[in-house]
Order: C-alpha cells, then sequence, then structure tokens
C-alpha cells in the first residue's frame, strides 16, 4: 500500500511552520510511511504554538541539536516555535520501529536519543548550508511544493534550490534507515513484521473501525493482534483504531465547522454524539465545537 503524505496528524496546519512531506521511497517504503520537514523563521519575540494529535506510530527525527526516537503517545501535545529552525522527521512503520527499538511499548510518550553522529552531521550540513529556515513560511504543502514568495528566474532558481536541499535530507535518513535493516539478517522484514505493516495499512485505509474487524480482516485472534501491535508500535489495536477515528474526527471539522456531530460520530463508529464530543475532551482538551480555536484561545476561554 503506498502512504499518502498527510496532514492529519496536525490539528493547527499553516500554524507558523512551513512542512514538507516526502512519500516514502519505494525501496524504503517497507520501513518508512513519509518524511516530514518543518522550517520556521519567526520575527525577534514572537512564538507560535501547534497543536499536535500524532499518529499512532514512532517518528525518528534528526533537528540541529541531535538525533531521537519519538514514540507514538496517548494524548494530543503542544511545541511551542520560536526563532528560526528546522528538523527532519522519518514516520515510521512497524517494521521499521523494530528497527531502533526491540521493546516499542517502552517508548509510548517517551522519545530517546539515537547515537547517529554521521546522520546528524550530514544531515546538518545539508539543511544549515542551505540557509534552511531563509527559506521557510507559513503554508502546508505536498512534496514537490514550496513557499517562496515572488517569481521569475531568480525565484524559481531559489525554488529549485530549497526542493533540492530538502530532497537530500530525506533521502540521508531513509539511506540510514535502510542501512540499519541492511544489517538485519531477514533484512528487517520478518513474516510479524509484514503483518503489523498489514495491521496499520488496514488502520490506515479507514475502514475498519474495531479490533473484532481487524482480526477477522488479518485472519487472527484479537489477542494475536493486540500482541502484534504491543511488539511492533507500542500501543494496543484498539487505541491505534481510536486514534486514527479522532485524527478523522478532528479533520472534518476542522474542514467543516457546521457539519452535522451526529452524523458525524454514526459515520465514524462513535456511539453517539455524546461519546465523540467527550473523546475529544478527554484527549484533545476541548470540545468538536471549540475547534479549531488555537491551543492558546482554548486556554483562555477555559480560563
Amino acid at each position: 500500500m503506498s502512504f499518502r503524505p498527510t496532514t492529519k496528524g496536525h490539528l493547527t496546519p499553516g500554524t507558523g511552520s512551513a512542512v514538507t512531506r516526502f512519500a516514502a521511497r519505494a525501496d524504503a517504503a517497507a520501513f518508512v510511511r513519509q518524511i516530514w520537514i518543518p522550517e520556521w523563521d519567526l520575527p525577534v519575540g514572537e512564538q507560535t504554538e501547534q497543536f499536535v494529535l500524532g499518529y499512532p506510530a514512532s517518528n525518528v527525527v534528526v533537528e540541529p541539536d541531535g538525533v531521537a526516537i519519538y514514540g507514538p503517545t496517548s494524548r494530543a501535545s503542544t511545541r511551542v516555535l520560536v526563532g528560526s529552525g528546522w528538523a527532519v522527521g522519518a514516520l515510521l512503520k512497524p517494521a521499521g520501529v523494530r528497527l531502533f527499538a526491540e521493546r516499542p511499548a517502552e517508548l509510548l510518550d517517551v522519545d530517546a536519543p539515537i547515537a547517529a553522529a554521521g546522520l546528524h552531521r550530514s544531515i546538518c550540513e545539508v539543511m544549515g548550508s542551505s540557509g534552511a529556515a531563509e527559506h521557510s513560511g507559513t503554508a502546508e504543502s505536498g512534496p514537490a511544493d514550496s513557499w517562496l514568495a515572488g517569481s521569475g528566474p531568480a525565484a524559481s532558481e531559489d525554488a529549485a534550490s530549497a526542493a533540492a536541499y530538502r530532497a537530500r535530507a530525506a533521502d540521508l535518513l531513509q539511506d540510514y534507515i535502510q542501512s540499519l535493516a541492511a544489517e538485519r539478517s531477514d533484512g528487517g522484514m520478518s513474516d510479524d513484521a509484514a503483518l503489523a505493516n498489514q495491521m496499520v495499512d488496514l488502520i490506515d485505509e479507514g475502514d475498519i473501525r474495531s479490533a473484532p474487524q481487524l482480526a477477522r480482516a488479518l485472519h487472527l485472534s484479537e489477542r494475536s493482534v493486540q500482541r502484534l501491535a504491543s511488539r511492533y508500535v507500542g500501543m494496543s489495536a484498539v487505541l491505534m483504531l481510536r486514534r486514527r477515528r479522532l485524527q478523522d474526527a478532528a479533520e472534518r471539522v476542522r474542514a467543516e465547522p457546521a457539519t452535522d456531530l451526529g452524523e458525524l460520530a454514526a459515520e465514524l463508529g462513535f456511539s453517539d454524539q455524546a461519546h465523540l464530543t467527550r473523546e475529544f475532551r478527554q484527549v484533545l482538551g476541548f470540545t468538536p465545537r471549540q475547534y479549531p480555536a488555537p491551543p492558546a484561545a482554548q486556554r483562555e476561554k477555559q480560563g
């Protein structure tokens, strides 16, 4: 299954940073779902908040101060951006997670440093020498887009340069992940790893709304599905399904603020509108009708 780069986990897209997303290369697609590269350059004294409900997955992220793996999260989080900066991240498939952690369940709601000095140096050289922050903007984008203002030869050359350094950084991270897989006797793709990837693909397709449905689609018992999710993702299949459903709900409410919540709840498999509202409040901290105001505005309302 090809994975289309998406902003579904970013609850306040377009806020403060430009994000380039690349679909995984064909030769890395067994381990990587997408590459994401945020860049920002804010005026002195200003800051912006980004509200994120992460995918039920882990990310390997290269930043100016190091490399780390960030495990799946049980709740939404807020990141405050100041000054200028960048990151180059890989959203991992289950097979990719096991290249970095033998027990992914230990990564839930935590992050851990990765000793990858060569990777860090190479990506810092690409992102730093390119003047990455100077090319940042305030819009979300797909893999072929840029946010450079203006037109004509100079703007075209800048756009080509920006696209080139981002693509190079994406390649470097995927090369590193592939090198880890190559060190494994099975190439990083055991039968269980392939099955775990299939499990996540089925959840991503959005048609499966319950653990029993997922088990039937995989021709496994529910207990086997839960064991597979714990070993390769680090969170239960039930929580993965709930996270995806909530992301779908948030995306719909953001795009269509006046949408009928009762109909939306039924469509996505919530028991009723109250169930949808309760899950919004428990995980995100506000109700569907309060969304998509930015996090700071939500705190002011609640205060």
